[in-house]
């Protein structure tokens, strides 16, 4: 990528806006590879610059290349750089905005400044819109009220821009003018501070390891690839760091290209096309389940080596909150917002006091009070003295080290004990576990209730997650029905529906029910189709061989993207694969054993790779057979088995037509595609099916 990372960054010209995240306040978020962190609320401009310059400089000092991308005017209108300061370069008027702004987090000077300015100039105007109580000389509170001042209303670029607003204007509705003037100085000093790394875009050559470059959060509509948030601006710099840090260095090329003058531009403006192709994962290539010429059996390592090569996530990404986030994969890193433990912290119930002891008897004098968890000791202990320390509560300052209550004789004044005693002993230091600023869970890690409780105590309230994979399974079949419906002596009774769909429920993921397709080539052509409006991928059961009624592999096959493979497994055998209006279809056996274990062996790792969590290979072990079997080579083989007295014992009948034998397992036996004769005793393969979370 031209750039390793993206930082957007939401500003505002208004005063602190307190501890809690608002709206119309300053949001960041960082991007990489399309995919955007948490938003990172900023109570105030102060608060806002040392954030970004310590990323910058952090993301420097790793060796990656970054944007930052401001939502703030970088210019203002033709001409007046060079008639206020004499020089047209506007990042001069950065300079000269910095050393004339007046800035705290509660007051600043920038409608006096901007009536200063006026004065400047004949007419009344440019700036306008007075928010203070008092009237400001030279500062008329509305627009209609300017004349004769010598500026254009807007920069050209915002002329283009739909929804632009004014750069003069200082207060009201669409209040530019103030997000400038106190954007200026901030610009001024980042770009001072990292001078010999920072270019600025377009009126600088974008070659250097930090790019800034001015935006507009409004080219793109807020909920597009899921990048929600109850607070817009939120949901905004999420979007644009997602969809800026995935773009290819082929639409960077395009996208940076722009002749320079005083006013700048909009970076992405007139160029939409090249954003919204990355506000969701490029689709499935219509290959990406063709095996090389002259594939006839296929073993299962190929079959699968295959999907992992040739298969990637086609989920977006959103917020939710950490309560939500069971069994959701992460998006980005989940980084924790503060130490745990959060300080120095009591393992034990006893007495803390400033290690070490030397060998021998000690009386150690006792201060008074206590320190227990919630509740920490106020003051500072003195040197040679013990304070009474609970489990879990902060150390008191003037103490390092907790003497066990257990080898201690206390009195209401002392305590004795012996030593030694090392320094340290019995207490936690703070971010021993983990600390601020790291990532304690990587992306697409899915999220268990553990994972919840970790993000929890770091202070995590919210996470950036894939969107949860959405599957639809259908059944194709003029003999299947639903129990209810009863089934005269041609017909059978729908297992497979039922069976894949709880599968698909265990992973996690949102299981459509598509329900039956008769076999009508032109009736399951619709149900397909309104199948891949609603998923991002099908499992269907039955017509996936090559007979005559096998209407999904026709179907696939008028696509151009069936692959049938013949692979090298029993049960099995069958798989019909293929991409229907840009959703990948798996089609499986309609023997319902044959349909669970191809679901188990090949959906299972697919699936999860698609939804952004990675491939996913079981966990099975070497365990004692308790039976005996002799199978040729060239195919692998699945038993259904279970564990009794610590050995495997497999299924009276390998037929695959006794579906009542996964009901009687507990997992399945792996023998490998080689010639092999297995007597009891000998170690085996199994895979209990929690290792397939089902």
């Amino acid at each position: 990528m031209m750039f390793d990372a993206v930082l957007t960054v939401d500003w505002s010209g208004g005063n602190d806006r307190g501890k809690s995240p608002k709206r119309d306040a300053i949001w960041t978020c960082i991007g990489r590879n399309g995919v955007a962190e948490k938003p990172i609320y900023h109570r105030n401009r102060q608060d806002a610059e040392i954030y970004i310059l310590d990323t910058l400089k952090n993301e420097r000092h790793a060796g990656r290349r970054i944007l930052a991308a401001f939502d703030l005017c970088f210019a203002f209108p033709h001409g007046f750089a060079e008639k206020l300061t004499g020089n047209p370069d506007p990042l001069a008027l950065w300079d000269w905005f910095e050393e004339r702004v007046e800035d705290s987090p509660t007051k600043n000077n920038r409608f006096d400044l901007a009536a200063r300015i006026n004065a400047q100039f004949p007419g009344v105007g440019p700036f306008w819109g007075n928010g203070l109580q008092r009237d400001i000389p030279d500062l008329p509170r509305k627009g209609t009220n300017r004349a004769d001042h010598g500026f254009p209303e807007k920069r050209k670029t915002d002329v283009v821009a739909k929804g632009a607003f004014s750069p003069w204007q200082l207060a009201g509705a669409g209040a530019v003018g103030s997000q400038v003037i106190m954007g200026f100085p901030t610009l001024s000093r980042i770009r001072n501070r990292l001078s010999r790394d920072v270019t600025v875009w377009p009126f600088e050559t974008p070659d250097s390891d930090i790019v800034l470059a001015e935006t507009y959060f409004s080219l793109l509509p807020q909920a597009l690839a899921g990048h929600t948030h109850p607070i817009k601006d939120a949901a905004q710099v999420s979007l644009y760091a997602a969809t800026f840090s995935g773009l290819s260095n082929a639409a960077w090329a395009e996208l940076l290209e722009h002749d320079a003058d005083d006013e700048g531009w909009v970076l992405g403006l007139g160029k939409e096309h090249l954003l919204t192709s990355t506000l969701a994962p490029p689709p499935l290539r219509n290959d990406c389940f063709a095996l090389p010429q002259g594939a006839h059996w296929t073993p299962v390592d190929e079959a699968l080596d295959h999907l992992r090569e040739n298969l990637q996530p086609v989920t977006g990404t959103e917020t939710v909150a950490v309560y939500d986030a069971a069994q959701r994969v992460l998006a980005a890193d989940a980084i924790a917002q503060r130490s745990h433990p959060p300080a120095p912290n009591s393992a034990v119930d006893g007495y803390a006091l400033l290690g070490p002891l030397p060998p021998g008897s000690h009386a150690i004098p006792l201060v008074a009070g206590r320190a227990a968890a919630g509740f920490p000791f106020e003051g500072t202990v003195p040197d040679g003295h013990a304070v009474r320390i609970l489990t879990g509560a902060n150390m008191p300052a003037g103490t390092d080290t907790v003497i066990l209550q257990e080898d201690v004789t206390a009195t209401d004044t002392h305590i004795a004990l012996h030593g030694p005693i090392k320094s340290g002993a019995n207490s936690r230091r703070a971010g021993e576990d983990m600390q601020a600023g790291r990532a304690i869970l990587k992306a697409g890690r899915k999220l268990t209730a553990a994972d919840l409780g970790t993000m929890t105590a770091v202070g995590i309230s919210e996470v950036s997650v894939r969107s949860r994979l959405r599957v639809g399974v259908l059944s194709t079949g003029d003999e299947l029905r639903n129990p209810q419906e009863g089934a005269d002596a041609g017909q059978i009774f729908d297992a497979n529906r039922p069976m894949l769909l709880a599968n698909l429920k265990a992973w996690g993921f949102d299981a459509i029910d598509l329900g039956r397709a008769p076999d009508n080539r032109a009736k399951l052509r619709k149900i397909l189709t309104k199948g891949a409006a609603r998923c991002d991928a099908m499992l269907t059961s039955g017509g996936a061989s090559a007979g005559d009624e096998d209407h999904m592999s026709a179907l696939l096959q008028d696509t151009g993207t069936l692959a049938l493979w013949r692979v090298a497994m029993k049960p099995g055998r069958p798989l019909a694969l293929g991409i229907w209006d840009g959703v990948p279809v798996f089609g499986l056996p309609g023997n319902p054993v044959a349909a669970q274990v191809c679901a188990l062996v090949f959906a299972y790792p697919a699936l999860h790779l698609i939804a952004g969590a990675g491939w996913r290979t079981p966990t099975g072990y070497q365990l004692p057979a308790a039976f005996s079997k002799s199978k040729k080579a060239g195919r692998r083989e699945y038993l259904r088995a279970r564990i009794h007295d610590g050995q495997v014992e497999t299924f009276a009948s390998e037929g695959s037509g006794r579906i009542s034998g996964l009901s009687w397992a507990t997992g399945l036996v792996e023998l490998p595609d080689a010639a092999i004769t297995v007597a009891p005793g000998e170690l085996v393969h199994y895979i209990p099916f929690a290792g397939f979370n089902v």
